[in-house]
C-alpha cells in the first residue's frame, strides 16, 4: 500500500511539473501586425477603438481568452505602458521580445519576416507593391509617446495633424537608425487620412500586443 501511495505521489509530481513546464512554454500568438487597418486614415476610434480593433481581429483568427492593446502613444498615455510584461509570440510562435526592456533594444525580433498578421502573413515591405511598412505609433524609440504626432490621438482623419510610425521591415530610405526604427521612423506627410498615409509606404495598420 506504502508502494502504491510512493508511486501515485510521484506520478502526480511529474505530471505537475510537466503542465508547469507547458505553461512556461505557451507560444500562442500574442503579437501581431493589422492585417487591415480602420479604413480611415489614422483615426482608430481613440485607444479604446484600437484595442478593439486588435481584439476582433484576434478573436476572428481563433485566438481568444487574451486581452489585447494596440501599440499606441497618446497624449496621455505611453505605449511602452500599454502592452503588458511579455514575453510575446507571432502566429508562427516565433518569439518577439523577452520583455518591455528587450521590446525596445536591438535585441528585439521584429522584422519583416516575423512581424505577422494574426493570419500569419508578411506584410508588404519597402520595394513591395503597394509599401505597407508604416505603422502607426505615435512613439519615441523608448515607447514613450511624441508630442502632436498621435493624430489627435487616433482620432483624426483628414489633411491636419500628424502620426509618428515605425518601418516592420526594419528598412528604409538609407541606413540611419530612424529608417530602421520598428517603432519611430518619421511622421506622416499630409496630415491623417488613409491617402496621407498610403503616400509614405503605409495602410493605416499597427502593432497589437496581448497583454495577458
Amino acid at each position: 500500500m506504502r508502494r502504491l501511495l510512493l508511486v501515485a505521489a510521484t506520478t502526480v509530481a511529474a505530471l505537475a511539473a510537466s503542465a508547469g513546464v507547458a505553461l512556461s512554454q505557451d507560444k500562442t500568438m500574442s503579437f501581431f501586425v493589422t492585417s487591415v487597418g480602420s479604413g480611415k486614415g489614422a483615426d482608430l476610434g481613440g485607444l479604446k477603438g484600437a484595442d478593439a480593433h486588435c481584439a476582433s481581429l484576434a478573436e476572428a483568427a481563433g485566438v481568444t481568452g487574451k486581452t489585447w492593446h494596440a501599440y499606441l502613444s497618446s497624449s496621455t498615455e505611453d505605449a511602452r505602458d500599454r502592452i503588458g510584461k511579455g514575453p510575446w509570440f507571432n502566429a508562427k510562435g516565433e518569439k518577439i521580445a523577452d520583455d518591455v526592456a528587450s521590446l525596445h533594444s536591438d535585441a528585439n525580433g521584429i522584422t519583416k519576416q516575423t512581424a505577422l498578421t494574426e493570419k500569419g502573413e508578411i506584410i508588404n515591405g519597402r520595394g513591395d507593391t503597394p509599401n505597407r511598412h508604416d505603422m502607426l505609433t505615435g512613439s519615441k524609440p523608448d515607447g514613450t509617446k511624441i508630442a502632436d504626432q498621435t493624430c489627435g490621438d487616433w482620432t483624426m482623419s483628414g489633411a491636419e495633424g500628424a502620426a509618428m510610425m515605425g518601418h516592420h521591415d526594419r528598412t528604409g530610405l538609407d541606413d540611419s537608425a530612424a529608417a530602421k526604427s520598428w517603432n519611430s521612423s518619421h511622421a506622416s506627410r499630409g496630415g491623417c487620412s488613409q491617402e496621407a498615409l498610403q503616400g509614405t509606404g503605409g495602410d493605416g495598420l499597427f502593432y497589437c500586443f496581448a497583454v495577458e
